[in-house]
Formats: C-alpha cells, structure tokens, sequence
C-alpha cells in the first residue's frame, strides 16, 4: 500500500453487472460471463467487531457541494507547513482521495491508523503527510521511520517524500530542510553508517534486514522517534522477518511517545488484527481501522480476462495477445523458478520470455526484466528506465505487485497465476493508477484448463467477473 502514488483516483462506484455480452478489443470470440453469487467471508473473520472500526461505504460521485470543495490543504492547513503544502500542490495532489479525506483528520488528532484502501487510492501521500505535520526539523534526530518490504517500493516512498521535502525558497524563514535517508539493503550502508553518526535524518525509508543491522550494531537510534509506518503489513507479517518486525514494534520506542500507521490493499482479518494491535502493544488502544470500499477490492476501472492455454504454446499465445492488443506500457507476471529447475541448470522462465519477446516482438520499444535475483543497481536500473518512457513492456516476478507505481501501465499479463487471490489483487493493482484517465485497462490470465477452478476462487473472493477469449 502503499501503496505509493503521486496518481490519485476518481472516487470509485460500484461495479454494474449486465446481462450483455462484452466484447474485448481483441480477435477473438468472447463469451459471456456467468452469473455467479460473490462471497467475501475469506476476507473477514468471525472475531466480534471492535468498536474502533471505520469502514465506509463506496464513494459517491454524487457528493454534496460542501465535499466537492474540500481541497487537499484545506484539510492540512492547520497541521503542515505550508512550504510542504506548497509542493504537494505543484506535485499535482490537490483533490484528496476516499482514503485520504477519511483518515487524516483522525491521523492528525494523534490516533494510531490501519489504512486499509485500494492499490493506488493514495495511502502513501497519507502517511507522508501526517510525518511532516509531526516532524520537527530543528531537532537532529531521526523522528519517522517507514518500512517497507522491498526496495524497490523503498526507492518509490523515499522518491516522493524527498520531492515533498525540498527545502524552502530563499527568503523564507530561515528552516532547516528536511533529510530523508533509504536503507534498502544495497551496496551503501557503510555511507550511512558515517551520515548517521554525523546528522541523523528526520526520516529513514528502510527494509527489515538493512534497518535491523544499523539497530544491532546500535548505528541508529530510535529513542527519538514520533511517527511509525509499516507499508504493506499483510506481507511483512507473512515475511520471513516477522520476528524482527514484532521486536521493531515493541522494543526500540514506546507506543505513547509515538503514532502508529499500518497501511496496505489486503488485511485479510481485519478485525483480528486490529485486536491484535491492541493486545501486543503495537498500537495505542484507540487504534483505529479505516477501510475504504470494504465491498469492492478492486478499482472498478479493470476489465478481467482469461484464455485458455496448453502448457507448451502459452508463448504464442501471449504474443497473440500483446499484438491484438497494441499496448503502449503493460507489466507480464512471471513465477518464481522452482528449487528443482535451479538445481538442474535451466534458466530462469523470466529469461526465457524476455528472450522470447525480443526476438518475436515489436510493439514496445523496451522489454525490461525485474526479478529477485537481480542485482540492486539492474533492478534500480530498470526502473529508471520504465519511468522515462511511456513505451515498456515489464516481465517481473511478484517483485513488481507490491507498491510500485507505474501509472502509464494499461495492461497486465499474468502469465502464471498468482498463488493467492491476495496476490491476484496486488497484480491487478499495478494498472489503472492514472488519474481521470479514460484509457482502458485490462487484466489478462493466460491458463490451463485445470487452472480455472482456482481463477473461479479469486473472482469469489475478490467479486469480479473474468471473461473468456478463445483463440
């Protein structure tokens, strides 16, 4: 959730189902999705409610005057500065998103926060601003401290918040600028280490592992800190890191020196973990849980598809498909290579596609590849290179799904299913992040006949309708 962005959304509206057949852009015969009854109980647990519960209803369009008038800083205005408002301003975020008018004003009365919203509904702009309305630049210590679970939406957050913080113009009241630092577990921590020891920055953008080795050999000092986030928390207490992030939450500050933000799309139980908040001590006990469209996961702007495929001809197949759709900017989700295939010397399935494309396809003047395995500088590289084109076709692992904001990206190709329909969510989430935007965007699975009872899961469990192309 973070998701990052410096897009904001239209508010959203429920879907409409018809009964008509729908026709995608595409040569192929469509067929009409059947009715089917949604079920959202995967995503709520039976735990009693609490009463610390925000949830609201989809967003209107229809909103009353006085609603269509509130600006971003109208909201801010009393808590952030105003050099702050000013480049927020000239960043282009002037309307508030749902997620934003909804949990600022309690982030501003000092309340712990579970954002809970859409991909690309704004949580990040959320967090950051209520950062900058608590930080005190004067004070040489690190005073916010956001985590997150991968560097590349490490590289995003730290992004946004350093254009946030550009200093004042001169003839302004003599402020200190505000210092941003990334630990993002590349080849620089021993610069750090001599930044730290030198001026500590206001605020540190970190994952788990760099974070916690500047703690271990004591390099950073958290005593001083006002404001925490932790970005994506559905997948960081699914991570491998879980132990330390639970020591991160109650060792190194106390939870009444300081506020609390967990953000992310998907928080399965919520009502669980919102308890569970409370009873371990991670929040004040007024924590509260904002969730923004609790009935409509997804943004309604995505047209959902599939085609079926035999194992052998899913390449063709989704070349077929890149050139029926003449896309400008998508993103193909590759899985992990398996253990097995590792130990016998294959190369990765992410290789073979790019190779694939490179020599079949012409449609997009870059083919970049993004994967765990690479190196921090490639994958920093290849991001680079996506932002300065509006042409890219992306191939990525579930790297890419978490956070990172791209919002020229109309299609996404899954070429292996994600393994959860959490994961399915975050995918889809990649696309249609471009604000008032009337360009379609469109989620495609290419699958196996056996694979479509698992594609029927997620439709259930995360209420769209997935309609069928045949070659």
């Amino acid at each position: 959730m973070a998701t990052l962005s410096p897009t904001q959304l239209l508010p959203l509206s429920p879907p409409i189902h018809t009964s008509n057949s729908r026709h995608a852009h595409l040569s192929f015969q469509s067929l009409n999705p059947n009715p089917r009854i949604f079920s959202f109980n995967s995503f709520v647990s039976n735990f009693s409610p609490l009463p610390a519960v925000l949830s609201s209803s989809p967003t209107s369009t229809e909103s009353d005057s006085d609603n269509d008038d509130v600006t971003l800083r109208r909201i801010c205005e009393p808590h952030v500065p105003d050099h702050i408002l000013c480049r927020m301003e000239e960043l282009g975020y002037v309307a508030p998103t749902p997620v934003q008018r909804q949990a600022l004003p309690t982030l501003f009365s000092g309340r712990d926060c579970i954002l809970h919203a859409q991909t690309g509904s704004g949580k990040t702009l959320t967090y950051l601003l209520l950062i900058f309305a608590v930080v005190k630049t004067q004070r040489s210590a690190v005073q916010a401290l956001i985590v997150v679970p991968t560097r590349e939406l490490g590289m995003q957050v730290t992004r946004v918040a350093r254009m946030l913080a550009a200093k004042p113009k001169e003839g302004e009241l003599e402020q200190k600028g505000c210092t941003v630092m990334a630990l993002l577990d590349g080849g620089m921590l021993t610069r750090h280490k001599s930044w730290l020891k030198a001026e500590p920055p206001t605020i540190v953008v970190a994952t788990i592992g760099s974070l916690c080795q500047m703690l271990e050999k004591r390099i950073i000092k958290l005593e001083s800190m006002r404001v925490l986030v932790i970005d994506e928390v559905d997948f960081m207490f699914g991570s491998k890191q879980v132990s330390s992030l639970r020591k991160l939450l109650t060792s190194y500050s106390s939870i009444n020196s300081r506020q609390t933000v967990f953000a992310s799309a998907s928080i399965p139980q919520h009502r669980r973990f919102l308890h569970d908040c409370i009873q371990q001590k991670w929040t004040k006990n007024d924590a509260i849980h904002i969730h923004v469209n609790p009935v409509q996961p997804m943004p309604s702007c995505l047209h959902h598809r599939f085609v079926i495929s035999g194992k052998n001809r899913r390449h063709e197949t989704l070349l077929s498909l890149l050139q029926s759709d003449a896309l400008q900017s998508g993103i193909i989700f590759v899985g992990e290579q398996s253990e097995k295939s590792k130990k016998a010397g294959n190369a990765p399935p992410t290789t073979l596609l790019v190779d694939f494309l490179k020599a079949s396809y012409q449609g997009c003047s870059d083919i970049l590849l993004l994967e765990e395995d690479m190196n921090f500088n490639s994958r920093a590289a290849s991001l680079s290179e996506l932002r300065q084109g509006s042409s890219y076709l992306l191939v990525s692992t579930d790297i890419a799904a978490r956070g990172v904001d791209l919002p020229d990206t109309t299609h996404i190709y899954n070429f292996d299913l994600p393994r959860t329909a959490v994961d399915y969510l975050h995918r889809a989430g990649r696309t249609g992040r471009k604000p008032f935007s009337g360009k379609k965007c469109t989620v495609t699975n290419i699958i196996m006949s056996e694979e479509r009872f698992v594609l029927q899961k997620y439709e259930n469990e995360l209420m769209f309708n997935c309609e069928e192309l045949i070659v």
